[in-house]
């Protein structure tokens, strides 16, 4: 497909259906709608339209469908595999003006949001009443409810409440030809017809734009402490997640972080981390509905943790203690950024195998004079892994494109995937028949034929060309 501009007579009938303030089309406008957070690929759509109601993304993509004028659905644009990027121009459907939590129906736990409510304000609100909805991105203060939907994404809370589409409960999508369905709702089992609400969780804006979404929510946890645990070893932390889990606890959460990935962290906020010849760091959350609940948990924890070699175990109870420990691991990806150039894998393996997808990464990323930092979601196995260019070496694209093959491909052969919870998007498609094999890729194809036969929304990202 050819990059595809839109005509003075298209955007006058784009505008009409948005209103004139709200199709955009100079360049400083589009500048913030041509990147995501995927290194520095920049990807210029040729306008970008901003509806605030379902009709008007109806409309606008009957209007497009119409013209095969490619559609680029847009949230907060934190994702990392290029997903949101208009790789053929076209239009870009930013949806942050529909921002309203539409309902919070606290006797059916039941959240109603429009896709550009930004997760931590959904959770925000929620919580005032109580109640909880968990999945918690690392972007969570500006990614958005559409953009979590899309990706499926998870965060380190997935290890005991699971991925996005667990809390979905329906959807409000319109699809390719502008037509319109609602997918569920309220009614917690529904089994009529096809489960169209799991086949567009995690679909990327291939298959339709989703306008609503219904949440599961559940009660706030009453109580909840942090304990964070070093390790001489990459090893001893690894099988200490083992025990864990193997002795029936259930952390919230349960997050690796290797020494490089700590110390640049540690610099780049100027504090002092103990134990700095720890070759591992493993940080859990524990929550439940009452005080000695979660001291029982913390206490058993602690315990395997030192009979797995932790050198200290430090617990942290109260709040402003435990945001001053998850404040450090979710400032690693930007530490790492301001090094210089950076790609990041988002790998998951059976955590029996996180070892060993660890020590092939870093033996990959030395044959290739790249700096390898290893950290995430050790209770899924969920392994975020950034190659470093650092400023003051020289850049070999092809060595850093063969290296990322070859971790992706032993990644696969350990009983893993290439994309844990950021998605495949653009710069992970050529890489999916790794994980996927012809005839799951060829049944891809058939259902964004059979949605999208024009194949206008977001061409060029998730689904795998024919071989």
């Amino acid at each position: 497909m050819a990059r595809r501009e839109i005509s003075p007579e298209e955007a006058r009938a784009l505008a009409a259906i948005v209103g004139e303030t709200h199709l955009l089309a100079a360049a400083d406008d589009l500048a913030p709608y041509a990147k995501d957070w995927t290194r520095d690929l920049v990807a210029v759509p040729a306008a970008v339209a901003r509806p605030r109601s379902t009709e008007e993304v109806s409309r606008l993509l009957a209007f497009c469908n119409e013209r095969a004028l490619p559609v680029t659905p847009q949230g907060g644009r934190t994702g990392m595999s290029g997903g949101a990027l208009a790789v053929f121009g076209g239009l870009g459907l930013a949806l942050d003006r529909m921002t309203s939590i539409l309902e919070i129906d606290a006797d059916n736990f039941v959240a109603v949001a429009e896709p550009g409510v930004v997760t931590q304000t959904l959770q925000e609100a929620v919580e005032e009443k109580g109640l909880y909805y968990p999945p918690d991105p690392a972007s969570r203060g500006s990614c958005t409810i559409g953009g979590n939907v899309a990706e499926n994404a998870g965060g380190p809370h997935a290890a005991k409440y699971g991925v996005t589409g667990r809390w979905v409960m329906g959807l409000e999508a319109v699809f390719a030809d502008g037509s319109v369905a609602v997918t569920g709702g309220k009614t917690r089992k529904d089994v009529a017809g096809y489960d169209l609400t799991s086949l567009l969780v995690g679909s990327e804006g291939t298959l339709a734009v989703v306008t609503k979404a219904w949440l599961r929510l559940i009660a706030k946890p009453a109580a909840g402490a942090t304990v964070l645990a070093p390790f001489p070893s990459l090893e001893s932390a690894a099988r200490a997640v083992f025990e864990i889990h193997r002795r029936g606890l259930v952390p919230s959460a349960c997050e690796v972080v290797d020494r490089p990935a700590v110390e640049v962290v540690s610099r780049h906020k100027g504090v002092a981390v103990p134990f700095p010849e720890a070759e591992a760091r493993l940080l859990l959350d524990f929550d439940g509905a009452a005080e000695e609940d979660v001291e029982r948990e913390v206490t058993r924890a602690g315990e395997v943790l030192l009979e797995c070699g932790a050198l200290d175990v430090a617990l942290a109870a109260d709040e402003p203690r435990r945001r001053a420990l998850w404040d450090v691991r979710r400032g690693i990806a930007e530490a790492i950024h301001e090094l210089g150039v950076s790609f990041e894998l988002d790998l998951a393996v059976p955590r029996s195998e996180l070892v060993a997808l660890v020590t092939g990464v870093r033996k990959r990323a030395a044959e290739a004079h790249l700096t390898a930092f290893a950290y995430g979601h050790a209770a899924d196995g969920n392994l975020h892994v950034r190659l470093l260019r650092e400023r003051s070496s020289a850049f070999d694209e092809a060595a850093v494109e063969a290296v990322i093959a070859a971790i992706y491909e032993e990644t696969v052969a350990l009983g893993g995937t290439i994309a844990g919870e950021h998605g495949v998007g653009l710069t992970l498609r050529k890489f999916l028949p790794l994980r996927r094999p012809p005839a799951f890729c060829a049944a891809m194809r058939a259902v964004k034929a059979a949605l999208d036969p024009k194949g206008i929304l977001n061409p060029g990202k998730l689904v795998p060309d024919a071989a």
